[in-house]
């Protein structure tokens, strides 16, 4: 083994908006908050960054003009129509149709993600 992840890091035009809404998705806190740079969780949890991007442009999910980058997939371990509705809430957009065992969003600042279950 070279090394161990420390983090995820997401590029957004505002790095305080996905880190609000990924914290309230995982159960996770905002652990650091230097404007330019929002951490959730730590070496524990998991650790996933948001770094100040003013030019990022999000990707059109399935387009392969505008590909996406990466993607967080999150179980749900309940209902997934209440999850669903929690993430619309937390200002998610669905962009795709159920498939078999996940749906496909995009965050606040237009990852995709998905919700998958079963």
């Amino acid at each position: 083994m070279i090394g161990r992840l420390s983090s995820a890091v997401f590029g957004c035009p505002d790095p305080r908006a996905p880190a609000r809404f990924y914290s309230e998705v995982l159960g996770v806190p905002i652990t650091a908050d230097e404007g330019d740079w929002v951490d959730i969780g730590d070496v524990r949890t998991g650790r996933i960054g948001f770094q100040l991007a003013p030019d990022h442009v999000p990707p059109h999910w399935p387009d392969p003009h505008r590909p996406q980058q990466v993607h967080l997939d999150i179980r749900v371990d309940g209902d997934v129509e209440e999850a669903e509705r929690k993430v619309l809430a937390l200002g998610a957009v669905r962009l795709s149709a159920s498939e078999r065992n996940f749906r496909v969003y995009a965050d606040p600042a237009g990852h995709p993600f998905c919700l998958e279950w079963g």
